[in-house]
């Protein structure tokens, strides 16, 4: 095994040049091997949701055809599924398909946050949440690398816009920072362990990812543990001798000699020692003979097994998000238009670097036919163009003539390839404006509608009030097809959960006024309040909230219990609660277990994600979901302590069925084992003393001195006007007890005072 060999004992006998050479890439592909010291070269290849291995000679972006494989829904949809078991076995099936093509690391997966429903590259990032992102691709990560292939977590950090992705400054403050951003990459490496991690493009705080200490050495390394390498994004270096210095171990693709020519100039001068980088090699040493002691011989996989688990976490993922009058499940008798191009063209994955050959390929109307057991029951119509959005008479008067001889029109909208991808972002949430007049005139003539949607990230939904139904299909891979019927027909029982917000309207965004900022800066003034953080807040209408779906069956939600309703921050609670299927089919419920910190003396969200559980039941069976609780759980990012800090008071636990459906909650009192340090003067309010538990006996004693001789003593002391003096009282500085005390109080009291809480 890796961990027998000596790898300092071949460091030591390479030359210089070639320990440089070790940290820049052989091509775009391979690394580096060196076959005098028994190195192999070892291949990495794009994901995630499928293995997109280039042949020979291709390039980076997809333009070039790349060897079939799996074609998996993409992370958008992966995180509606909110299943870390089902997340994990995805992440097998990757694992056996590398093996299979002898790749070494699979890139992936992304664990950006959706700052903006916008972003051109959600469709393969889970979540706006950091809790329910870095659970999600810890389990990723985890299936990928329990068949010996690694993963490379992705993009290190902030890049959550494709707009001058490769230069633009994401300015963050310190809080957002570690609760949003990095958030959603420390649960997965801290749980996960992924060989590798990838850097982002941008700058963060002034400072290019790819040569920033504090996030690669500070955070992602020496606090959160890192063991393997960090590689950067394709072409991410700006200077590469900077970059490994910072903690950058490997430049992908290869620079031909550049970047290690800048490598051995800053050693032989001075500017970088030689021990960082033998530290550098180290790291990747070990991360390539990690690969190659796990390496399969003759591994091969079923297609047929692997295509099958596509169309079930297709299925899975599927979010039902509108269904009046129990339109749905459909009866297999049913008289069914089906329209839209996408229901023989399907639109089942993102577009750039993640863009995978699929082994076959499933399309909703040949799936819908298939599983109708009816032919004639099933008419189809094409009803608008892919290629541009202008509208065509001819095929809405041809979907107008199949949806009246129907019983329901199913109509299979969506974003085309063009309008979402890896570089560019897109400027509005508006659907195709052929797609949005084909649903308005169906609906003139036919009153059930469900419309199927095949899209990376929110739209815009003009047409809700005038259809009766809507999945929401995001991108789901090469099986989309089979599992868009499945719903359809109740052979699935629709138990996806949105893991992103759909807003009204583009405007309703967070980030809408400083998105994608100006130059090459773009600065988070929203901070902590991203998705439905901002909107819970707000108490601002949604389309949609985080954590909401529907299913063909209904739960009800009962006996929330705590271990215990008193702990320490060092401590931890366990949440119970009971979930019964009160309908007639059986189906999944996601609970969803959100915190609320009642009284802060920060600004804090509404609530937030700290738990879930998938939960399978048949119909009248119920079932107890265990949910553990700790320190994060309860905590903010504390800047002046440098960590995250717990408030001594009342927390109360939620439980929803999204973020604005809660259907239990109760409270219990976590106690703060660190006492902030805190310097008070004169300028200090009365509040704060008297919040303070070792000051308020001293301060309430000053104050009723204060009172006596003040002449504001009659409104404390009529019970009309008590409740105005305790409150202009609170926010009042410690001097004014000067100014108002009728000299009752001496300012060498106060000044005696305060040296000596301050020297406690």
């Amino acid at each position: 095994m890796s961990e027998q060999r000596d790898i300092e004992k071949i460091i030591n006998q390479m030359t210089l040049e070639e320990k440089a050479g070790m940290c820049s890439g052989l091509d775009f592909w391979n690394l580096k091997g060196m076959e005098r010291l028994g190195i192999p070269s070892i291949m990495v290849t794009d994901g995630p949701h499928g293995l997109r291995k280039q042949r020979q000679g291709a390039d980076h972006l997809g333009i070039f055809d790349s060897v079939p494989s799996t074609c998996f829904p993409s992370a958008a949809g992966l995180a509606s599924s909110w299943d870390r078991e089902l997340i994990r076995q995805v992440g097998v099936a990757l694992g056996e398909e590398c093996q299979a093509e002898d790749v070494a690391v699979l890139l992936g997966p992304g664990a950006n946050i959706k700052r903006s429903p916008v972003c051109g590259r959600n469709f393969e990032y889970f979540s706006e949440d950091p809790y329910l992102s870095s659970e999600l691709a810890a389990s990723h990560i985890q299936g990928v690398q329990s068949q010996g292939v690694g993963t490379s977590l992705k993009h290190f950090a902030a890049n959550n816009q494709e707009h001058r992705r490769m230069t633009t400054d994401a300015v963050i403050d310190e809080r957002t920072l570690r609760e949003i951003y990095l958030a959603s990459f420390e649960g997965a490496v801290k749980k996960a362990k992924p060989w590798t991690v990838m850097c982002s493009y941008n700058q963060v705080n002034g400072t290019y990812a790819s040569e920033n200490p504090r996030l690669l050495t500070e955070i992602l390394k020496d606090e959160w543990g890192h063991e393997g390498f960090v590689v950067s994004d394709w072409g991410a270096v700006n200077q590469r001798d900077d970059a490994l210095a910072a903690g950058m171990e490997l430049e992908m693709p290869s620079s031909n000699g550049l970047g290690e020519r800048k490598v051995i100039d800053a050693v032989q001068s001075g500017k970088l020692t030689e021990e960082a980088l033998d530290c550098a090699v180290a790291r990747i040493l070990r991360i390539i003979f990690m690969a190659i002691d796990h390496k399969k011989e003759k591994a091969v996989y079923d297609q047929k097994e692997h295509h099958a688990l596509a169309r079930k976490v297709a299925g899975e993922s599927m979010v039902l998000l509108q269904n009046e009058d129990q339109l749905l499940p459909l009866g297999q008798d049913s008289k069914i238009a089906v329209i839209g191009a996408f229901a023989k063209t399907p639109r089942f994955q993102g577009g750039g670097s993640s863009h995978i050959n699929p082994t076959q390929l499933d399309t909703p109307y040949e799936e819908i036919v298939a599983l109708s057991g009816h032919v004639s029951n099933v008419t189809y119509a094409q009803g608008y163009q892919l290629e541009n959005d202008a509208v065509d008479e001819t095929l809405i008067h041809e979907a107008l003539q199949a949806a009246r001889q129907g019983q329901v029109a199913v109509v299979i909208a969506g974003l085309p390839d063009r309008y979402e991808s890896e570089g560019y972002d897109r400027t509005h949430l508006s659907l195709p404006a052929n797609q949005t007049q084909l649903i308005d005139a169906i609906a003139e003539v036919q009153n059930n509608v469900v419309v199927v949607l095949l899209n990376g990230s929110p739209v815009e939904m003009p047409w809700l009030h005038r259809v009766k139904a809507v999945i929401e299909g995001y991108l789901g891979g090469q099986a989309v097809g089979g599992a868009i019927a499945d719903v359809l027909f109740g052979k699935k029982n629709p138990s996806g959960k949105l893991a992103e917000t759909f807003p009204v309207k583009l405007s309703d965004n967070p980030s809408f006024l400083n998105f994608p900022g100006e130059g090459d800066r773009v600065e988070y003034k929203e901070g902590i309040f991203v998705g439905y953080r901002y909107y819970d807040k707000k108490e601002m209408k949604t389309l949609f909230p985080f954590g909401h779906g529907l299913s063909y069956t209904t739960f009800e939600y009962s006996n929330l219990k705590f271990s215990r309703t008193e702990l320490t921050d060092n401590e931890t609670v366990e949440v119970s609660v009971t979930v019964t299927n009160t309908g007639h089919l059986a189906g999944k419920e996601i609970v969803q277990l959100y915190v609320r910190d009642v009284e802060s003396l920060v600004i804090r969200p509404e609530k937030e994600l700290k738990g879930f559980a998938k939960v399978d039941l048949e119909p009248g069976e119920h079932k107890t979901v265990s949910i553990t609780l700790d320190k994060r759980s309860f905590a903010y990012y504390n800047v002046e302590l440098k960590d995250w800090h717990v408030e001594s008071g009342d927390f109360e636990v939620l439980i929803g069925k999204s973020s604005q459906e809660i259907v239990l909650k109760d409270t219990l009192q976590v106690q703060s084992t660190v006492r902030l340090e805190q310097q008070y003067t004169l300028n200090s309010t009365i509040g704060e003393l008297l919040s303070d538990p070792v000051t308020a006996e001293t301060t309430g004693q000053l104050l009723k001195k204060f009172q006596e001789a003040s002449p504001m003593s009659g409104m404390a002391e009529d019970d009309s006007h008590s409740e105005l003096f305790a409150a202009m009282m609170k926010d009042m500085p410690l001097r004014n007890l000067l100014a108002f005390g009728g000299g009752a109080v001496k300012e060498e009291t106060l000044l005696q005072l305060l040296d000596g809480l301050n020297r406690r």
